[in-house]
């Protein structure tokens, strides 16, 4: 009789078990931003969500950023999305125009825990489409040691490019490896310099775009200037060497280097010189990322209060908010700016202070719905100036060219 006993009693934990396994919602979750140092970050994160929730198993989908907007598109356009997603502002934007994600105004999410102007940049007619989940920027990163080596003042928030041009060329001096200045010739960082110079690439009325403005030619002749002019101060990919420009900063082979505020780590742990940043400069004025990204749930996912419940946590449960202040990686979008006092007393760097004031800049891309087009036909372009000789008005005039032709406008 006892062994009957023990036997039902086996199968009817068995059962149980088996019963909590069904009743386990799994999720996919698609995500771009902790590739590379923030993955053990954002796992743990998970983990206190799933503790929290053991009716819900995230199963993450990690791609890199440059790679995961292309598959994801793939995915949605053919009908098996995630279900919930990971974008930037500029993404996001054009999948709540296209009906990509779900309505989550009736799903319970916690506004309250969020600060109005973040869900305002979620929000459509009311409506709400995304939970945000991080915001972040760019600054000027300086290593100290090299300002010292030159006898140069130390960087400050007013400075203009023409400021940085006359260091940069005083740090290029101080050796064959050594230089001056980074930023690269992307689209990013081209819209984003061509507003501190007054400039646009679209008109106010979104009617025509206006990529070969003057205005913008002035901005990338100055960048491709550091780069190939005679007295180039910034590395072309033969200097570099296979090197990235995080590996060259950290080697102390950069004087400066403009970069996200997500390289603290980074740079904390391999610089071993001291190191620190200011608001970065600008070409007339100053202009600067606001990064923010989202999280989005797909119109096809089966649970959607669930993916509700997971995407509402990761951008507010006091437990996640605390791990994303601890790694340093981006900011949280919590009402609550209390909560925000230790990210200043961390050190380095020791100004952080910067990134708070950088916001008083804060510069975001041209709100298009086939915003992926259009940076890559600029992306496309200036990716290709560093080792040709055409000009910056003439790569203008291509960019508004295709640009035109793509009538991405109507």
């Amino acid at each position: 009789m006892k062994k009957i006993l023990a036997f039902l009693l086996a199968a009817a934990l068995l059962m149980a078990f088996a019963a909590a396994a069904s009743a386990q919602t799994t999720l996919t979750y698609a995500n771009f931003s902790a590739s590379g140092a923030q993955e053990e970050t954002l796992k743990k994160m998970i983990a206190i969500f799933e503790e929290k929730n053991p009716d819900i198993k995230i199963d993450l989908q990690l791609t890199g950023y440059n790679d995961y907007f292309t598959g994801l598109a793939t995915r949605v356009g053919g009908g098996n999305p995630p279900d919930v997603f990971e974008l930037n502002m500029e993404n996001f934007l054009a999948y709540m125009l296209r009906g990509a994600v779900a309505d989550l105004s009736d799903l319970g999410i916690a506004r309250g825990n969020y600060s109005e102007g973040t869900l305002a940049a979620v929000s459509n007619e009311g409506r709400l489409y995304a939970v945000p989940m991080s915001f972040s920027t760019c600054v000027l990163f300086y290593n100290k040691a090299l300002f010292d080596q030159a006898g140069l003042a130390y960087p400050t928030n007013e400075w203009t490019w023409a400021d940085a041009q006359a260091a940069a060329e005083k740090i290029r001096a101080l050796g064959e490896d050594i230089w001056g200045y980074f930023q690269p010739v992307s689209y990013h960082e081209f819209y984003k310099s061509v507003k501190g110079n007054g400039g646009s690439l679209v008109s106010a009325d979104y009617t025509a775009f206006t990529a070969n403005a003057p205005k913008n030619v002035a901005v990338l002749q100055a960048m491709l200037q550091r780069v190939r002019g005679e007295g180039r101060v910034q590395p072309n990919q033969e200097d570099m060497a296979g090197r990235g420009d995080w590996d060259m900063f950290t080697e102390g082979k950069l004087g400066m280097i403009v970069t996200g505020i997500w390289g603290f780590p980074t740079f904390t742990e391999k610089a071993a010189f001291e190191w620190d940043i200011v608001v970065e400069p600008g070409f007339k004025d100053k202009a600067t990322f606001f990064f923010a990204n989202v999280n989005a749930i797909s119109p096809n996912c089966a649970h959607k209060e669930a993916a509700a419940r997971f995407i509402d946590a990761l951008g507010s449960d006091p437990d996640i908010v605390q791990l994303r202040l601890d790694a340093s990686w981006e900011l949280p979008t919590i009402a609550d700016q209390s909560r925000l006092s230790q990210y200043l007393d961390i050190t380095p760097p020791a100004n952080r202070t910067a990134v708070f004031d950088s916001m008083n800049f804060a510069s975001a891309p041209p709100a298009l719905i086939e915003a992926g087009a259009a940076a890559e036909i600029i992306g496309n372009v200036l990716s290709t100036l560093e080792s040709n000789e055409v000009t910056a008005q003439e790569a203008l005039d291509d960019i508004q060219a295709q640009l035109e032709a793509a009538e991405l406008l109507k």
